[in-house]
């Protein structure tokens, strides 16, 4: 099968009614400044000779100018060809990229805040004179804080935006970072364990937003794209938290005091950049652009009504069935990514002796492998809209990587170990963008960060589970004992990744409102119109009906 040879049935979307503003319904359309509109399957009350002056005037109109507009037609009930054309208008703007580099940055430092201590464990083990597992539970603290703090952050996010929810990120990630420079004395574990608690909380407002920022801010020719760029930025963090720790903070162990002067210049760097970081967030980030980005954005709320349930939303999360499976299948998936990245130092120092500068490479590879993976999975999203078909392959090559890894580990050949992390990172990681893009289409309109606050705590709560696990069985037995358990749920993952029904929602409505399958017909304004149930001047109805996600 070839790329040129993969289609997506695009089926109209059943149950949406767009209303119009008729001659005699205009003065009642002015009296009533919440007037719904619907969109409706094509049907016409006029006569034969409307029916082509329609036809010839569709076929007049531009390809491009027809996918910002709602479908020609009149609709029924006299003046038919007086009433003009309602478009859904969007724009993209320039301003959606510096929005993207910012909040990635600042992922980025996040995230190499996590893995800051795991990479050199056995530096900060001497340095405070502690057990490896305490050291470990400095990166666990980062999955253990995200479980609970996700339902009040993603509430948070739907209910205030974007901005409010990166603010709080960005400045709970300066205020950790800072308060680690606090923390550089031998006697001061205590502090460190503060700082790092501020900056898991910080996580818990960083990493649900990659979906929201593509959505609300892209085009849907370049979502899927720019949502892995989102991700990527936490990728690239973790890979340079694999790479500087060790070049800055060289295991010393017989100058305590040196040791302290790096770990103090390590702290003060970053404490610096997240500073930065946080004023460029205040001075960019904004909730939304004036106009939305794609149709699908178009039809959507600017605000929550005032009648909206974040507790109905969630319920209707877990009653998707296509999303339950979706939500333990990347669990699965990342919580591995976690509990590799995790471990890693301690697998490679159990097989290769003083090889603390090495094990951050490896580390390194596999991640930035797999921002090469994320981004060309958004880009082939973005091309081909087969995200079950992807999704799968790409878990099935994950599982060949973790297997191949988990055997050539310990062949004394460092070397061999660079290759085969890159290419279980390759996959593994590439993995996460598609998780949270394939999320928001089967459970569109709920919210992105709903869903992907969901998948994350998920992610979290297997990436605990699995990182105890398996630094239980590395060190009691050996690092074959526990790559070969993540091999067997990363195979469980396969089968129920298979399981999951796709229904590209949010694509459907996309094609469907850009198509001419459907026509705008007048609908009456009630008396009672409320605001709530305004959407840039579309109402989605609930019965709506999606085709599959299919390939020919």
């Amino acid at each position: 099968m070839v790329a040129g040879e993969l289609v997506q049935e695009h089926m109209p979307p059943d149950g949406i009614t767009i209303a119009r503003k008729s001659p005699e319904l205009r003065g009642a359309s002015e009296r009533c400044a919440d007037a719904t509109y619907a969109a409706a399957p094509t049907a016409t009350t006029r006569g034969e000779t409307d029916t082509e002056r329609e036809l010839e005037q569709e076929k007049e109109v531009p390809a491009d100018e027809r996918e910002a507009m709602l479908p020609n037609g009149g609709g029924g009930g006299g003046g038919g060809g007086e009433v003009g054309e309602k478009r859904l208008e969007t724009r993209l703007y320039g301003r959606r990229f510096a929005v993207l580099a910012v909040f990635s940055l600042y992922s980025l430092l996040n995230a190499f805040q996590w893995i800051q201590y795991s990479i050199i464990a056995n530096v900060f083990t001497q340095y405070y004179g502690v057990t490896n597992d305490k050291v470990d539970w400095l990166s666990i603290v980062y999955m253990v804080a995200y479980v609970p703090l996700i339902f009040p952050a993603t509430w948070l996010l739907d209910r205030k935006g974007l901005r409010l929810t990166s603010l709080l990120g960005a400045g709970l990630n300066c205020a950790g970072a800072w308060l680690k420079c606090a923390s550089v004395s031998p006697e001061l574990f205590g502090v460190t364990v503060t700082a790092q608690v501020v900056c898991s909380v910080a996580q818990v407002f960083i990493l649900g937003l990659p979906s929201r920022i593509a959505s609300v801010w892209f085009g849907p020719r370049e979502v899927s794209t720019a949502c892995a760029t989102a991700v990527l930025g936490n990728q690239l963090g973790t890979a340079i938290g694999f790479l500087l720790p060790p070049v800055l903070v060289p295991n010393t162990p017989d100058d305590v005091e040196l040791t302290g002067h790096n770990i103090s210049i390590m702290f003060y760097g970053t404490a610096a950049v997240s500073t930065v970081l946080f004023i460029l967030t205040v001075i960019v980030i904004k909730d939304r652009p004036s106009l939305p980005p794609s149709q699908a954005q178009a039809v959507l709320p600017d605000s929550p009504p005032e009648d909206y349930s974040y507790r109905q939303s969630i319920v209707n999360l877990i009653k998707n069935k296509a999303f339950v499976l979706l939500l333990v299948s990347y669990g699965i998936m990342t919580g591995s990514f976690y509990s590799v990245s995790t471990l890693l130092n301690q697998m490679i120092m159990a097989c290769y002796e003083n090889q603390e500068l090495n094990a951050g490479r490896i580390g390194l590879t596999l991640v930035v492998a797999g921002m090469v993976g994320s981004i060309l999975c958004g880009l082939w999203l973005d091309h081909t809209k087969t995200y079950k078909m992807t999704t799968l392959i790409v878990y099935g090559l994950s599982f060949l990587g973790m297997v191949v890894f988990t055997f050539t580990l310990n062949l004394d050949n460092i070397y061999l170990v660079f290759f085969t992390a890159g290419v279980l990172g390759f996959f593994m990681t590439g993995y996460l963008p598609l998780g949270f893009e394939f999320g928001v289409e089967i459970t569109y309109p709920e919210s992105e960060g709903t869903s992907s606050g969901l998948l994350n705590a998920f992610a979290q709560i297997f990436g605990i589970i699995f990182t105890l696990i398996q630094g239980k069985l590395t060190t009691d037995y050996k690092p074959l004992a526990g790559n070969l358990f993540l091999c067997a749920w990363i195979f469980l993952g396969i089968m129920l990744t298979a399981l999951i029904k796709s229904e590209l929602k949010r694509h459907n409505v996309n094609m469907g409102l850009d198509s001419n399958h459907l026509q705008a017909i007048p609908t009456e304004c009630p008396g009672d119109c409320r605001s709530e149930t305004k959407s840039n001047g579309v109402k989605l109805e609930h019965s709506i009906s999606f085709s599959p996600e299919t390939s020919l």
